[in-house]
Formats: structure tokens, sequence, C-alpha cells
């Protein structure tokens, strides 16, 4: 009554009201889950009413961590589970008769903390009803999944929900459905009669909108003296919150180890439920299995590039491994650690891989008689490029130039797509926009191929803005000459995802430089060279940029993010960009991008594998400096300190 009282208050939406029991509910499992909602006239009236609400809480039994989650008596996050479900394991060969076998044996203990997505562009929308007809305008990665749950959560017919998000600034995975947001600015629009726009502030979106899980990971490897890895064996758990599904690949990662087991628990814990952060477990997994094969190599006394390569089935992440360390200037590494003083550079390497793939996509071209062009795509651009990846490719089939394309995507008005997500959107997007433009221009040509030139439309080409016959080029007409043969009447064409242009499997080797300060503790990522294969690369500076910002993410996931949790009050303590620290301008390195071209393969995304290998390849060049051995990320300073103060106690 205190909130709607307030001038400029629109309408308050509490647990009890119509509709809303699904979105707050009495019982919060989480510090910074939804309790109310409030639609004003401005931001700051809105967050005055939202003060003016009185909540009164019965404080319940929590655990925010998840090895305390798993002691017994630990307070009970889901009514009907434990806390830590039963173990999944798989499992290969005999584990035991390997270690028996192995020459040298290293056991060590990983841990990686909860990574937050960070999106430049926080989650929201705005809702606007028209009768019973919803349109939002949503910061999402898949527009058709957000239309689907929207239209059963109001109990109305997909067609009367209309969901657009033409371009977006970041998602990574935590914006991939259909969020609680959405519907309660639609909750709020259809309550108050107006559109409604809510935006989450950067503390709501480190508190409630998805994270990375951490992971605890207790690893044992054997090799024989020549390097052949003979035995494998993980422990692993980690929490997603009140989400769980905290785990990691379930084979031994990367390499040929005929003896394994691993074996996962998922945990739940009273914490922000966990989202897909790109490359979902593979980072936390290539942490673990690259710091341990540098730690096997020191003990074999051999070099960790050729104890990876000795043990790596892949073959082409074998050549990109040759090619990045000679970019690198590999040889040149110290072959011990560093003195553990003064400040010392040492190099490291890692490595990764992730699926991609593509399928689910459809889409539909327009040929209009004065010549112009449209593509029509559900997808949504999430800020990697893929406006200009459908207008190359239309442009090229049609030999016309990327300023004669009009794309039109993000609208579920179009054809549906899938989310953008997985490293799946040029691959699902660029074949079904190449079918698509393929069968618009033969039925183009078919209009007047014979009745014109005397041929069949497969003897024509287009190309530098004309249609040809493709054995007598001198047999010409304009592209607007060609499209006038339609009459009044557009072609409209639509096609889909066809196999045989796309493919999946992204290897993905780095190298990294690393300076480490002894007296403070100070890690400074210097060089990297990243090295990568995603097939066909559609656009050279796209694909760049992707591989740059995956390096700068791995470097942040490495060195500085980290969400800290009070036991005590069960809340997130640096819920901002101040004390939540993310990689700045000054942290930035030199950055050298590869591209191991293997186009027969296929178009293949490229969105997760570059974060996958830069937080190990950190860790071990930190080893190589100064002889810290880092086994927990972020590498801060307090970390590396205590590192070396083993190191200096012998």
């Amino acid at each position: 009554t205190q909130a709607m009282a307030l001038p400029g208050v629109k309408v308050v939406i509490l647990p009890d009201d119509e509709g809303a029991g699904d979105l707050f509910r009495r019982e919060c499992r989480y510090a910074g889950q939804e309790v109310a909602a409030v639609a004003a006239m401005t931001p700051e009236i809105a967050e005055d009413a939202l003060h003016l609400i009185e909540v009164e809480y019965t404080e319940l039994p929590f655990v925010v961590h998840a090895d305390k989650a798993m002691e017994n008596g630990a307070a009970q996050v889901q009514d009907d589970r434990p806390n830590a479900g039963e173990p999944r394991v798989n499992e290969q060969g005999d584990v035991n008769a390997g270690f028996a076998e192995a020459d040298v044996k290293v056991d060590a203990d990983y841990k990686t903390e909860v990574h937050t997505h960070v999106s430049l562009e926080t989650h929201g929308s705005i809702a606007h009803w028209e009768g019973g007809k919803l349109t939002l305008w949503a910061s999402t990665q898949a527009i058709s999944a957000t239309q689907g749950g929207l239209s059963q959560f109001f109990g109305i017919p997909n067609s009367d929900v209309r969901v657009i998000k033409d371009h977006m600034g970041g998602g990574f995975g935590s914006k991939l459905g259909p969020r609680p947001e959405y519907a309660v600015a639609a909750l709020l629009a259809r309550k108050a009669g107006v559109p409604v726009k809510l935006m989450l502030t950067r503390k709501e979106e480190h508190l409630t909108t998805g994270n990375r899980p951490d992971s605890f990971q207790s690893v044992e490897i054997g090799a024989k003296s020549d390097g052949t890895i003979v035995a494998y064996k993980r422990k692993n758990f980690g929490s997603g919150g009140i989400a769980g599904r905290a785990g990691l690949p379930g084979a031994p990662y990367l390499y040929e180890i005929p003896n394994f087991r691993v074996e996962q628990i998922d945990v739940y814990t009273h914490g922000g439920p966990q989202a897909a952060l790109r490359a979902p477990g593979h980072p936390q997994a290539a942490f673990a299995m690259e710091s341990i094969m540098d730690e096997l190599a020191v003990k074999l006394g051999m070099d960790p590039m050729e104890l990876r390569q000795k043990n790596d089935p892949d073959e082409t992440r074998r050549e990109m491994v040759k090619i990045g360390a000679e970019k690198f200037g590999w040889s040149k590494r110290r072959q011990t650690p560093g003195p553990a003083t003064g400040i010392q550079r040492g190099m490291g390497m890692g490595s990764g891989v992730w699926g991609g793939g593509g399928g689910r996509t459809k889409a539909e071209g327009v040929i209009h008689p004065d010549g112009s062009v449209e593509i029509r795509c559900g997808t949504q651009d999430v800020g990697v490029g893929t406006k200009t990846v459908i207008a190359q490719i239309a442009a090229e089939e049609f030999g016309l130039t990327l300023e004669d394309i009009i794309v039109k995507i993000g609208d579920t008005n179009y054809p549906p797509s899938g989310g953008s997500g997985g490293s799946t959107t040029c691959a699902s997007v660029s074949p079904a926009v190449k079918n698509t433009v393929q069968m618009a221009k033969l039925k183009l040509f078919d209009t007047f191929a014979s009745s014109i030139f005397g041929v069949s439309p497969h003897d024509l080409e287009a190309k530098d803005g004309k249609v040809f016959v493709t054995s007598n080029p001198s047999k010409s007409m304009t592209w607007q000459q060609a499209a006038a043969q339609l009459g009044d009447e557009p072609l409209i064409v639509q096609g889909q995802w066809v196999p045989g242009y796309s493919s999946s499997g992204v290897p993905t080797v780095q190298f990294v430089e690393a300076e480490v300060n002894t007296a403070t503790g100070v890690v400074k990522v210097i060089r990297v060279v990243a090295v990568n294969s995603s097939g066909l690369i559609m656009n050279p500076l796209l694909w760049e940029s992707q591989v740059n910002g995956g390096v700068l993410m791995g470097i942040g996931y490495g060195l500085y993010e980290e969400r800290i949790m009070d036991p005590r009050a069960g809340y997130m303590v640096n819920p901002n960009l101040e004390a939540y620290r993310v990689i700045g301008a000054m942290d930035i390195p030199e950055i050298e991008v590869v591209a191991y071209d293997q186009p027969e393969r296929g178009v293949i995304g490229i969105g997760e594998p570059p974060i996958i290998p830069t937080a190990p390849a950190i860790a071990n060049a930190v080893y190589n400096a100064c002889g810290a051995r880092v086994r927990a990320i972020p590498v801060t300073p307090d970390k590396v300190l205590a590192a070396l103060a083993e190191v200096r106690e012998g």
C-alpha cells in the first residue's frame, strides 16, 4: 500500500496476485530471488517504491558452498532430494591395473570458482499488450523458445506472442530460454494497461541470472616412463546453486587413456541458479587436465608439449600445436622454472575441444521485381555479426554487393531458427540461407532462361550484377532486368538447413607468456597465441573477433573473476563491477590469432572454444616462471604468494 501510494507508481505485483504464483514464491531458496515487482513512470520512482514494500522474512537454515552442502546435517536445499546426488560413473578398462603398470604417478586437487556472465547488456525486455496479444522486445538468445515459454505461461496461442530481438549486447548462454523477468514485465504491462520496460540492474545480474558452476576435482594420472598415459582417475563435484547440474565432460578430457574412471556428483546449494556459460563444463575440465598434464611432464622430465602430442588422438590438434609452438617460440621456453624471486616470465600451454554443429533453421528469400532482395530468418544476432554473414551468402549467390541485400532477422514472425548458443548459430543459419537463396535464384532463372536465352536455368550464372549464360557470357542481362521478368509479383522462397554445408568438432590450442611479480603475487598475461580450427571461416574479421573475445574472457576467468559468498549471510558480497573484477583495457595482452583453415569441413561455430584452454595455460606459465604451482582459479595474488611460500620452504 505504501508503494502504490507513491506518485508515479502504476502497479505492484506480489506473490498472491493472479498469475504471479509461478514467479514469486513465498519460500525463497537463495538471496536475490524475486519476491515482488513494481512498474512506475521512472526507474527512480520504481526503485523508491520497491524500498517501501515491507517484506517480513523468517530465516531458514541455508548453505552456500558445495563442500559444506555435502556434510551431514547441512541445510537441505530442495524438499524432494538430497543436496548431493548419486555419483555418475564413466569408466573404461581396469584403472587399478593401469596404475599398477605406471612408472610415474601424479595426484592433485584442483578448484575452479563460480563464474558469472557479466553481459554488457543486462537481462530485460519491453512488454506491450494489444488486446490479448503480447509483443516482447527481449534481450534473448532464443526468440522462439521465449515465445513458447510466454505462450505457455499466459495460456495463449504461440501466434498471439511475438518476440523481437535483432541485435543484442551479449548473453554467453545466460539468455538462452524464457526468463522470469520477461514474464514479470508482461504481467506488469497487462495489469498496468501500458507498455513496461524492465532491465535488470548489475546487482540482479550477478545474483539471479545464472553462472558457471564451481568445481572441485581430485585427479590421479599414471604414465609409463616414455610418457604413455595408462591410467586416469577423477572425482569431481560442484554446485549450480538451486539448479544443480554442475557436471563436466565425462571421459578423460582430450587424451587417449586406456584405463580410466570418472565419478561426478552434482550438489545443490542456496545460491542463484547456474546457466550455460560459454563452453559449459569444458573450462573447468581443461583446467584440471591441462594442469596435471604439466605436473606429469615435470615428474617425467619431458617437455609438456611432447607429452601432449604423444597422447592426443586428434591429428588436427597435434598439427595446430606444432603451428602454435613455432609462432609462439616455444623452443625458447626455460626448461626448469625460474627463481622464486624478482619479476619472472614463463610460458605455458593448454588445449581444448568443443562440438558446435548446426540444424533446425529455416529462412525466406524475397526477390522483388525492382531487383531488391530480402532475406528473412528468425535467428537473433547476439553481437557476433550474423546479419553480415547472411548478407555475404546472399550477395555471393546473387552476384550482388552486401549493400544490395536487406537482412531481416530476430522476429518470431520470420521463419524459425534455434537459439544462438553452443557455437551453433553460424553453422545453422549459413546452410539454411545458402539453400534458400540457391532455390530462389533457380526459380528466378526459370522464369526466363528458356524463353530469352534458350537454355536451362542451371546453365545461367549471376555475378557482378549480371545474369549470363555460363558457356557464353556475352548473352547477359543486368540483375534488375532479370528481376523485372517477375512482373508485378515478388518471388518468395522458403528454405531450410540441409546437411553438407556444416559439421562439428572444434579443437583449440593456446600458448601463453605470463609475468609474475614474486613480491606481490600479481600475474600479468603478456602474450597469447591462439590457434583454432572451425572449418570454413565465413568472415575472417568476425571470426578473429570471437577468438579475441574468448581469450579475454578466459583471462578474466583465470585471473580475476570470482563470486564471493558470505556463509553467514548467504549472500554474494561482490555483486557489482567494482568488487567482481573483470578484465579491463590495461590487462589486455598481445594476442595473435591463428586460423587452421579447413574449408572442406563446412561451417562450424567458434564462440565457445577460445575460452577453454586459457586458464590452464596461464597457471602453467606461472609455474614455468617461478616454480609456484597454483591449483585453483582465479590465480589471485594470495594464491601465488602461498604457492611461492611452499616453493621457498622446499
